[in-house]
């Protein structure tokens, strides 16, 4: 690409970027915080300002005191379809697209659409519905950022199944955080305001501890600052003001499946934090070779690079004998900052003693300027 082509292609960026829509995310530490009762409030008074503004999904668990904000306000009606002999409703994409209100309320960001929807997830209807201009108002609570995933598992004992990218998080304008103490979200609980009577006490003896609610709440206020911080540092830089040399993190991966995906997430989590690029680099060895290595580690690797793409990742794969050589010509030429590898299964010690490769790699990195750090 010419100078001149790559200059007309950063102005049509810049005006497709002005004529999107502006999106704010309401964030919580759990269900019940109020995230859903707090978007229905800001409906209303954005109504009173002449604002067009629809709901165009919101999922009110029948909490009397959230379904009541629904009166008054316009509300997109939901497609019906078929699924497995039920009629089903769902989100209308298209019809919040033809109608073009100014402001659209989509709850749920996480949700999984039912099968045969244009998208498998809401979150890429609302990167539709910005790309046609219009403004979102959506909620997620903190448990369904990717990244966190394996946090939230040691926390809860629970996978989540349903989550959203990080960069669908980065991409906001503005993220709010509903905060409640832990007691308080208990209080609500056991006045039935977040289940029905009956799940309260399973609620209340699993996930709805004081201990796990202390630290979801922390993963939510950390995820805001940061957002903040993203926020302000890209501000900055965008009036040109210089800082240091910018992080660039290289996330180095093997064919082990679990280990990798660990890697890919806190790789991504840092880099996230310090609103930096970062890569995936996997150097496939002689005895991986596509001929030889077995098929569940082929589709293992095939949905690290994905999940890795999701994050917000780019994907480098290098067929090489020489690893450790590899892994710091990569990162030279990407002017890598950080290197971050997954923590061996045998002790460090007998690693920097007996295996060739971190041995190698090590030597290379003390004479560099780049750092090294093992994940756990």
């Amino acid at each position: 690409m010419t100078e001149k082509e790559t200059n007309v292609k950063h102005f049509l960026d810049l005006i497709k970027k002005s004529r999107r829509g502006k999106f704010k995310i309401y964030i919580g530490m759990s269900a019940g915080v109020g995230k859903t009762f707090r978007m229905l409030q800001e409906a209303h008074t954005l109504m009173r300002n002449g604002i067009d503004v629809k709901i165009g999904y919101i999922e009110t668990h029948n909490r009397k005191e959230t379904h009541d904000l629904l009166e008054g306000l316009p509300i997109i009606p939901r497609r019906k379809l078929f699924y497995k002999g039920k009629e089903l409703e769902e989100f209308d994409l298209q019809a919040v697209i033809s109608l073009r209100p100014e402001i659209v309320i989509v709850d749920e960001l996480a949700h999984t659409n039912i099968e045969g929807s244009k998208n498998d997830k809401r979150w890429q209807d609302v990167m539709e519905i910005l790309d046609a201009g219009i403004n979102v108002i959506s909620a997620v609570n903190i448990q369904h950022i990717e990244s966190l995933n394996e946090e939230i598992k040691q926390i809860t004992r629970v996978e989540v199944k349903e989550r959203i990218p990080d960069s669908v998080l980065q991409q906001a304008d503005e993220v709010v955080n509903i905060d409640l103490t832990a007691d308080e979200l208990i209080i609500r609980l056991k006045e039935g305001k977040i289940y029905a009577a009956e799940k309260v006490p399973t609620a209340l003896s699993n996930f709805f501890t004081s201990d796990n609610i202390l630290q979801l709440r922390e993963l939510a206020l950390k995820e805001v600052a940061s957002q903040v911080v993203r926020k302000v540092e890209t501000e900055i830089t965008s009036r040109g003001t210089t800082s240091l040399k910018p992080n660039k993190f290289m996330a180095c991966i093997s064919s082990n499946a679990q280990t990798s995906k660990t890697v890919i997430r806190k790789t991504a989590r840092l880099a996230s934090y310090y609103n930096s690029p970062w890569v995936l680099l996997y150097v496939q060895t002689p005895k991986e070779s596509m001929d030889k290595i077995a098929l569940d580690k082929q589709r293992h690797l095939i949905n690290n690079f994905k999940l890795a793409t999701e994050l917000g990742g780019e994907i480098i794969r290098i067929e090489s004998a020489h690893v450790s050589r590899t892994i710091m010509e990569v990162a030279e030429q990407r002017q890598i900052t950080t290197i971050c590898i997954g923590k061996p299964h045998m002790s460090l010690f007998k690693v920097i003693l007996a295996t060739n490769i971190f041995n190698q790699l090590l030597k290379k990195l003390s004479v560099s300027e780049i750092d090294l750090v093992i994940l756990s």
